[in-house]
C-alpha cells in the first residue's frame, strides 16, 4: 500500500456565524489517500492556514521541506518511519508548535488508515483498552457573572453531566469577580457533582497561588492553566503549595516541550491535545507523564475527529479518569463527523468501536465550510 495524496482542508465559519459561535470557529481536516482506496482522516487544532501551508509546501532540501508531498509513495503503515521523516525534513523551521501540529494531524490519519487496514479500532493498535467508556465533563465558558455562570452549570447538569468545566473570560479581571464566578459555578452544579476551573492563563504566580487557596472552599476538581504557558517556574511554585490539582499542557506540542512542563513545572494532570500532537507523540508524552506519576487526560475543543482520537488515546492510558467534552454550539463541533458520540445516562461517553477512528466525515459539512 502506498500514499498517493495528502489533502489539507481548511474549514472556517463565515462571518455571519461568528456572533453566536464564539469558540469553535475554524479547524483543519487532513485526508491521507492510498492506492488501496483507504482514506485516513485526521484533524489539526491550530491556525489552519499555517498548517495547510506547511502540508502543501513543495518538497525542498531536507531541513525545510513541505510535509504532504514528502511522504507520497511511502507505506502509510510505516507510521514511526513517516513521523521521523517529516520531523527531520522540517527541523530548520519546525521542532515545535505549528509544524508538530501538522505532523500530528497527518499521524492521526495514518493511524486511521492502519485501523481500517487491520480492521481494528485504534485503541487496539495502541495496546488495548483499559476502559471502553469514559466519564465526560461538559467543557464550556463562564457566564458574564456568578449568576449567569450558575445557570450554565444547571443547564449541563440537567443534560446528564456529572462534571462541568468553566473557562476563560471574564476570569482574571478582579479578585471579586473571580470568586463570584467560582461561587456561581459551584452553586449551579451543586455539591453532588464536580466543578473544574480553567483560568485561561490569566494570572501571575503570586495571584495564582492566592486564587488556589481561595478556591479551596469550593472543592474544585482541578485548576487549569492559571499561568502563562511558558511560566514553568511559576507552575512549579504553584503546584508545590496548591491543595487543588493543577492541570496544564493544552498548548504544548511534542515530548521536548512537554518534558519541561512535566519535569520542571511539577503539574499534576497532563492535558494532551491529540489534534496538536497526534497518536505517536501523544503516547510518548503520556509515558513520560505517567512515569512521573501524573494523570493523563485529553484536551478537546474542535470537531468529532479530535474527540474520537482523544477517546482512543484515553482508552489506551492506565491513568486517565475523565474526558473533555466540548459543548460549544458550533457546526464545526457537531457536524464534521456523522457520529456524535453523545454521553449516556450516567455521563459517560463510549469509545468508538469501528475500524480506525470509528468515525466518518460528513462531506456536506466539509464542503459547506471549506475555504476555497
Amino acid at each position: 500500500m502506498k500514499i498517493t495524496r495528502v489533502e489539507a482542508i481548511e474549514l472556517r465559519l463565515p462571518e455571519s456565524y461568528l456572533g453566536p459561535y464564539l469558540g469553535v470557529r475554524q479547524t483543519l481536516i487532513v485526508k491521507v489517500h492510498t492506492d488501496r482506496g483507504i482514506v485516513g482522516i485526521g484533524e489539526v487544532d491550530s491556525c489552519p492556514s499555517v498548517i495547510k501551508a506547511t502540508i502543501d509546501a513543495p518538497i525542498s532540501n531536507n531541513p525545510v521541506s513541505g510535509l504532504g508531498k514528502l511522504i507520497i509513495g511511502m507505506n502509510p503503515l510505516d507510521i514511526g518511519t513517516l513521523n521521523e521523516k517529516m520531523y527531520q525534513a522540517s527541523f530548520y523551521y519546525g521542532r515545535r508548535a505549528a509544524v508538530l501540529h501538522a505532523i500530528g494531524g497527518i499521524d492521526i490519519a495514518l493511524w486511521d488508515i492502519a485501523g481500517k487496514f487491520y480492521d481494528q479500532p485504534i485503541y487496539q493498535l495502541l495496546g488495548g483498552a483499559f476502559q471502553k467508556k469514559i466519564r465526560a465533563y461538559a467543557s464550556t465558558l463562564f457566564g458574564k457573572d456568578g449568576n449567569a455562570t450558575c445557570e450554565i452549570g444547571k443547564k449541563w447538569v440537567g443534560k446528564g453531566f456529572t462534571a462541568v468545566k468553566f473557562g476563560w473570560d471574564p476570569m482574571g479581571q478582579s479578585e471579586k469577580l473571580d470568586l463570584e464566578l467560582v461561587e456561581g459555578a459551584r452553586r449551579g452544579v451543586g455539591d453532588k457533582y464536580d466543578v473544574l476551573i480553567d483560568a485561561g492563563c490569566c494570572w501571575d504566580t503570586i495571584t495564582a497561588i492566592r486564587r488556589a487557596q481561595q478556591f479551596e472552599d469550593y472543592n474544585i476538581f482541578w485548576l487549569e492553566e492559571p499561568l502563562a504557558q511558558d511560566n514553568i517556574d511559576g507552575y512549579r511554585k504553584l503546584a508545590c503549595v496548591s491543595k487543588i490539582p493543577i492541570a496544564a499542557g493544552e498548548g504544548d506540542s511534542g515530548r521536548f516541550a512537554w518534558r519541561d512542563l512535566i519535569e520542571r513545572g511539577g503539574i499534576h494532570i497532563a492535558q494532551i491535545d491529540l489534534a496538536r500532537n497526534g497518536f505517536t507523540e501523544a503516547m510518548r508524552i503520556a509515558d513520560l507523564a505517567e512515569d512521573h506519576s501524573l494523570k493523563v487526560v485529553n484536551h478537546f475543543w474542535t470537531s468529532g475527529v479530535n474527540l474520537a482520537a482523544g477517546l482512543h488515546f484515553l482508552a489506551a492510558r492506565k491513568s486517565t479518569f475523565i474526558c473533555e467534552y466540548c459543548m460549544e454550539e458550533s457546526p464545526l463541533r457537531w457536524d464534521v463527523t456523522k457520529q456524535k458520540m453523545e454521553i449516556d445516562a450516567d455521563g459517560f461517553v463510549q469509545v468508538p468501536e469501528g475500524p480506525g477512528l470509528g468515525v466518518d466525515l460528513n462531506e456536506e459539512t466539509i464542503e459547506r465550510f471549506r475555504v476555497k
